[in-house]
């Protein structure tokens, strides 16, 4: 699976998802920073990629319905999370390839001890 992370989680999130035998790019580094919900998604359906975030705006399918992308993954933590709480998270999701083969037209909400899976 083809990940871009959001500028909202920490840089380590894309060695984490890497070791998992994925591809990940940060939008840090393909000149997305700062860049607008909607220029992310429109990156992300042009290039094949999932998206991982922690901004719960993707979370809405009105605006970014999920069978328009390769995936949406919401990442719901609370502000002042360490990243170890962030990356423990994503790795709730990334052991399970169970729903990772579900990813692909796909919203993930992933809470603590939690993932939720909405197929639009």
């Amino acid at each position: 699976m083809r990940f871009l992370i959001d500028e909202d989680l920490p840089l380590s999130t894309v060695p984490l998802v890497r070791r998992y035998g994925h591809e990940a790019l940060d939008l840090r580094d393909v000149g997305l920073r700062g860049a607008t919900d909607a220029t992310i998604a429109e990156y992300a359906r042009e290039h094949g990629l999932c998206i991982v975030t922690g901004d719960r705006g993707f979370g809405d399918v009105r605006n970014y319905p999920p069978a328009t992308y390769e995936g949406i993954v919401v990442l719901r933590f609370p502000s002042k999370a360490p990243i170890s709480f962030v990356l423990r998270l994503l790795e709730e999701l990334l052991v399970r390839q169970d729903l990772i083969s579900r990813l692909p037209g796909s919203l993930a909400i992933v809470e603590p001890n939690r993932v939720r899976i909405r197929k639009a």
